[in-house]
């Protein structure tokens, strides 16, 4: 037997308490809404009875930031949602931030290899037939970061 997904009934609870319960439509809108970076430096935090959304953010200078983008943020926001869950006013202030996933698209990127001067040297052995100086540096700077790779990170 399947397990029954019970967002429906959650969010259906959670409107019972009023702008307050709007949190899960909001939290499930606010990435796609503002984008990337922003999502990974604001989260909303609550709805206050007004309607106003706090958002936490991870500095003072992204709260300033946010803050002159209000309008805009608002206007993605409420257009994500439904009108009972739409906020009337955000709030941005420095605050805690969901635990992000510990991956950093930085240490996807291949680390340069080490160029030995036995790679220097063949470099500038293919490349000497180059009469201009600039691109025979060029040319041989190049070879020599090529063949310190290893031969199975090699294009064909």
């Amino acid at each position: 037997m399947m397990p029954e997904r019970i967002d429906g009934d959650v969010r259906r609870e959670l409107g019972r308490f009023g702008p307050a319960g709007a949190m899960a439509e909001i939290v499930a809108a606010w990435p796609e809404a503002v984008g990337n970076s922003i999502s990974r430096n604001a989260w909303p935090a609550r709805v206050a009875r007004d309607r106003t959304l706090h958002v936490n953010t991870s500095s003072a200078a992204w709260s300033f930031e946010l803050g002159m983008l209000e309008e805009k943020i608002r206007g993605r926001l409420s257009a994500a949602l439904d009108a009972k869950a739409a906020p009337a006013k955000l709030r941005f202030a420095p605050g805690p931030l969901p635990e992000t996933s510990s991956h950093d698209p930085e240490d996807d990127r291949p680390t340069p290899p080490t160029v030995t001067g036995q790679h220097r040297q063949a470099g500038e052995e293919l490349a000497a037939s180059i009469s201009d100086e600039n691109l025979r540096k060029i040319v041989a700077r190049a070879a020599a970061i090529s063949l310190a790779k290893p031969a199975d990170d090699r294009p064909v």
